[in-house]
């Protein structure tokens, strides 16, 4: 169980939005790799990083900021946000990126993906972002006709090596994760690396999700807001492997 504390910047500021809405922004930090640098030194390894002002727009916008923040941090980084053209890809991935995260283009340009695929391989991700059960696209701004069982199914017949699950009705009002949301969707995920995204507060949700097939968790405004510890968070992930 892999822990990927999150940093969303819009603006050149860290910050997090609720349920994806711009109108509803919380700014944290004027500096994302002082964040980025304060995660790794509490244990993390893994950092998700998005361009919320590049999801917005689709197109490549905060990609100094976050390039000195994945350098700064020497953590593995995942990065997504407006990522729409092969040359966003190679883009990120030669400036400190482990891997990028492909969100709307994966619905609406599956030959870019296909070909990401076949190019990157496991160096690339897919963002699911769920709105009352269908993929939302365009920064969450706009629902299209996709369920989630059916993308992901898709998904993974084009070899895509994971996919971040979020529920954006979860994300950021420290409600607690979908965690049965994750459960119905892990045998549409086959084989995929499934990462959950969205709402998670507790402690013991780190488990639960375990539990429910999630091979990783990102961890947003409740570590921003103090009501989880990311120390302990690494520890609960590492009891939920042992338990595994």
């Amino acid at each position: 169980m892999n822990i990927f504390p999150a940093i969303d910047i819009l603006g050149g500021k860290a910050v997090r939005l609720t349920e994806g809405d711009y109108n509803k922004v919380k700014e944290y930090s004027s500096s994302p790799a002082a964040v980025a640098v304060s995660f790794r030194e509490a244990g993390a390894k893994y950092i998700h990083i998005v361009d919320l002002d590049g999801a917005r727009e689709g197109r490549r916008i905060n990609g100094d900021a976050i390039r000195e923040a994945a350098t700064a941090s020497s953590l593995l980084a995942e990065v997504g946000g407006g990522i729409r053209t092969l040359d966003d890809v190679e883009y990120y991935l030669s400036r400190g990126a482990e891997r990028v995260i492909i969100g709307t283009a994966a619905v609406k340009n599956p030959d870019f993906l296909r070909e990401s695929v076949r190019r990157f391989g496991n160096r690339i991700a897919v963002g699911a972002d769920l709105k009352d059960g269908l993929v939302a696209v365009n920064g969450w701004l706009e629902k299209s006709a996709l369920t989630g069982e059916e993308f992901l199914r898709r998904l993974a017949g084009e070899g895509v090596a994971a996919v971040i699950i979020t529920d954006v009705g979860r994300d950021g009002l420290l409600r607690g994760a979908n965690v049965e949301m994750y459960r119905r969707l892990r045998p549409a995920a086959g084989g995929m690396e499934m990462i959950a995204s969205g709402g998670v507060t507790r402690r013991e949700e780190i488990a639960a999700l375990a539990r429910a097939g999630a091979d990783g968790a990102i961890l947003g405004k409740a570590l921003y807001e103090g009501r989880l510890d990311l120390r302990d968070c690494l520890a609960a992930a590492r009891e939920a492997e042992n338990a595994g």
